[in-house]
């Protein structure tokens, strides 16, 4: 039995999707972000850090993993599951998966901050972290003309791109015309795991998070 430590974010849903598509048993443990509950000693006591999402293996003497990302690779590891047992293609694996780490999810983080959380307007931030996001969509829309997902079969790298990119419109980023990027995300959102892992610990309503996107653009 796995314990997840999750609230409903992008990278929370990392942990819950991959939860779900490699079929292991486990229980949830919301987190109350607004509350503070990633900074109470006891969750500090699991990740340092304070952030979700954080797993405890309670088959593996109650090993702790954070870190979305390494929770990924952990599961993988540990199943057999999602991600290549030749070399190659392990490494075209998570180097898509360090894609998602190091661009697209601190540039949609950004984003998000400048584009919706901050009261004042920072045109030349949100343009910044805007364009960003759009050439790092570009990336991934070249990489899938020839390819349905980005290592070859689906993999921990496709959860984990997914789970960020589906959220491009809170993000005020628009993925008109980048019709493989739309292709990959709308087949993964047909996945009956990965639907049923961005649900936890509670679904969102994704009609209302679109009508919220205001702005979004395309270059």
């Amino acid at each position: 039995m796995i314990t997840l430590y999750t609230a409903a974010t992008p990278n929370g849903w990392k942990a819950s999707v991959a939860l779900e598509e490699m079929g292991l048993a486990y229980r949830t443990e919301a987190v109350n972000l607004m509350e503070g509950q990633q900074h109470t000693p006891g969750f500090k006591a699991l990740n340092p850090n304070g952030r979700i999402p954080v797993i405890v293996d309670h088959d593996n003497h109650n090993h702790a993993v954070f870190e979305s990302g390494a929770i990924l690779l952990y599961l993988a590891e540990k199943t057999g599951q999602f991600l290549p047992d030749d070399p190659l293609k392990r490494s075209e694996a998570i180097q898509w998966l360090m894609f998602q780490i190091g661009g697209v999810g601190p540039m949609m983080g950004q984003a998000n901050v400048f584009h919706r959380y901050l009261d004042e307007r920072i045109p030349v931030a949100i343009d910044r972290y805007h364009n960003e996001v759009r050439r790092l969509f570009t990336v991934l829309d070249t990489h899938l003309a020839d390819r349905d997902y980005l290592a070859g079969s689906y993999s921990i790298a496709d959860m984990a791109n997914w789970c960020w990119v589906r959220t491009y419109a809170w993000s005020g980023v628009s993925i008109d015309g980048l019709d493989n990027l739309r292709r990959w995300k709308n087949s993964i959102e047909a996945r009956p795991a990965a639907r049923r892992g961005v649900a936890i610990p509670h679904k969102i309503d994704q009609e209302a998070l679109l009508r919220g996107a205001s702005r979004v653009v395309t270059r």
